[in-house]
């Protein structure tokens, strides 16, 4: 029976924690951009496409082979088996300038068992506008490592996807504006409103006056001056520390692994799950510690939490308001509980209202 994984990423009481803007906020218009092309890897050993399975390889051999003055006749069946067909994929790093190089990817489209030793021929990167925003040329590096045990092969990694470092050179930039008129608007990652009021009050406390706003909870605008000045504004900027709002409760359930990540500590209502021959009863009992009459002492009530797990058949699940749900998951994990029956339990609490926080399955 596969183990339960439980991974609280907070259980202790919330601390509030200083950060800073640049890793709360990005500036509107500083982003990255997505380029990808079609290109031909050659020179491997015999693992490239099947072109009888692949006719878009002939025809890609023939096209270039035509705009190098080689003109093969109509009825030519090219038996090619180091040639791959690949997608090229990059990223285009904003402020990237003409002339300096990039990381591609190439990964084949095709049949080709790997692209080891393989070359990328020179390929034309577009960005999402149809322009060439970079060329893309040289030798593939492929990661795999191949391992052998007891007369077995045993392969590890992707063979048909490699990378060329530093194999495309941009050849056309994006215009990034720091801004448009007397402003720059900070994005955040997530969505707050209490985050955001706090970089408001942060900015104008500490740089000048009304110098910030919140447009809404994601959207910060920020009076900026103007000329080469707004770079060392914005690194000031950046580098100021906030303290994040706490986030909502959130569970996230991985259905193939069983982990079960928390961003901080979720209680219950009270409600019952019936489950199949899962059993957890989970109770919560008071008791009062009464001081001697002379020991001028204060009357305490502690709430004991006890948890009593066994699997039966037809087996009953019931938790009481209060209770914590790592408590429940680890009372689950101890009896042999599958990811399935995480899952289901979850969803059902969830779907009930007893579970106050948003669940995730990935």
């Amino acid at each position: 029976m596969k183990q339960l994984i439980l991974i609280l990423a907070m259980l202790l009481p919330f601390t509030a924690s200083a950060d800073r803007i640049k890793d709360m906020a990005s500036i509107q218009g500083v982003r990255d951009n997505q380029l990808i092309g079609y290109g031909l890897v050659v020179g491997l050993d015999g693992s490239g496409d099947q072109t009888t399975q692949t006719p878009f390889t002939v025809q890609s051999i023939i096209s270039m082979l035509s705009q190098m003055g080689v003109n093969l006749p109509q009825s030519t069946s090219l038996q090619l088996k180091n040639v791959a067909a690949v997608m090229v994929t990059a990223t285009l790093p904003p402020f990237s300038k003409p002339g300096q190089t990039i990381d591609v990817t190439a990964s084949s489209i095709g049949n080709a068992k790997s692209l080891r030793g393989g070359t990328l021929l020179m390929t034309p990167l577009k960005g999402a506008d149809g322009q060439v925003y970079a060329m893309a040329q040289g030798s593939v590096l492929v990661g795999g490592v191949g391992a052998s045990s007891g007369g077995a092969s045993v392969q590890v990694n992707h063979l048909s996807v490699g990378r060329v470092p530093s194999g495309a050179t941009v050849e056309r930039d994006v215009p990034t504006l720091l801004g448009q008129g007397g402003f720059i608007h900070l994005e955040l990652k997530a969505t707050d409103f209490t985050t955001a009021a706090r970089i408001v009050e942060v900015i104008n406390g500490q740089i000048a006056p009304d110098l910030a706003s919140a447009l809404d909870g994601r959207v910060i605008q920020v009076r900026a001056p103007a000329g080469n000045e707004r770079v060392a504004f914005i690194s000031r900027i950046e580098n100021l520390e906030v303290s994040p709002a706490q986030g909502i409760a959130k569970v996230i359930i991985n259905a193939r692994t069983g982990s079960v990540v928390m961003n901080q500590a979720v209680t219950l209502d009270t409600c019952a799950v019936a489950h199949g021959n899962l059993t957890v009863v989970i109770s919560t009992d008071s008791a009062v510690s009464q001081p001697n009459a002379l020991s001028r002492g204060q009357t305490v009530q502690t709430d004991k939490t006890t948890i009593d797990v066994k699997a039966d058949q037809g087996g009953l699940v019931q938790l009481q308001k209060g209770v914590s749900l790592s408590e429940v998951v680890k009372a689950l994990n101890s009896i042999g509980a599958t990811p399935q029956d995480l899952l289901a339990i979850l969803q059902a609490m969830k779907s009930s209202g007893a579970l106050h926080a948003e669940l995730e399955i990935i």
